[in-house]
């Protein structure tokens, strides 16, 4: 039987380095032949994410049938079960980054345009989108989900400024947060001070 692709659904206003750091290790996660980016609608962002999977202008809601569709949401009231991948062509994943508190994206700007799907959380806490395709990999090949084990929340030691606190759930492999080292590498350097002033300065 086939096994279902992941799309991402693209839901941001643009794509920074945070978002594409996550949207390339989650289809290294994947594998490029399983991973799907959608709702992407400027041409050099679609450009950008070619490099690790299909990308698609149109929304996954106008893609798939949606009763064989798994749609991820944390509001959602069941959680997600290996037999949920039956008959399956899809798992959509909302390209979101999380807010904290969060504040119920998901729903608003996903889930409610799949009313035939299945819908289902992975746990409590807000997760990555690659920590999301992570957990929903394994449970989509046997793993239950209460055997996935989940990191509340992660310190990372900075070079000279201090710790950064990301207050979200990661799921471990081998005991270590699934989480991109490339954005880890990011968050620890001067680069993300600068990104933040150019912001503050109205200049990106």
């Amino acid at each position: 039987m086939a096994k279902p692709i992941f799309a991402i659904e693209h839901l941001e206003p643009e794509i920074g380095k945070w978002l594409l750091f996550e949207y390339e290790h989650a289809a290294k996660i994947a594998g490029k032949n399983r991973i799907l980016f959608t709702n992407v609608k400027k041409e050099d962002e679609r450009r950008l994410l070619s490099k690790f999977g299909t990308v698609e202008e149109k929304s996954a809601a106008e893609i798939f049938n949606h009763e064989k569709v798994i749609v991820l949401d944390p509001k959602a009231e069941l959680p997600l079960k290996p037999e949920d991948f039956n008959g399956k062509e899809a798992v959509v994943v909302g390209g979101i980054l999380g807010d904290h508190p969060p504040k119920g994206r998901t729903k608003l700007l996903l889930t409610r345009r799949f009313p035939k799907a299945v819908v289902r959380h992975i746990g409590k806490g807000q997760f990555s989108i690659d920590g999301a395709v992570y957990v929903a990999k394994l449970v989509g090949e046997g793993t239950p989900l209460e055997a996935i084990p989940v990191k509340k929340g992660l310190t990372l030691k900075l070079n000279k400024h201090g710790t950064v606190y990301l207050p979200y759930a990661y799921p471990l492999r081998d005991g270590k947060p699934v989480i991109s080292q490339k954005l880890v590498a990011y968050l620890c350097s001067d680069e993300i001070v600068e990104d933040e002033e150019k912001l503050l300065k109205g200049e990106s």
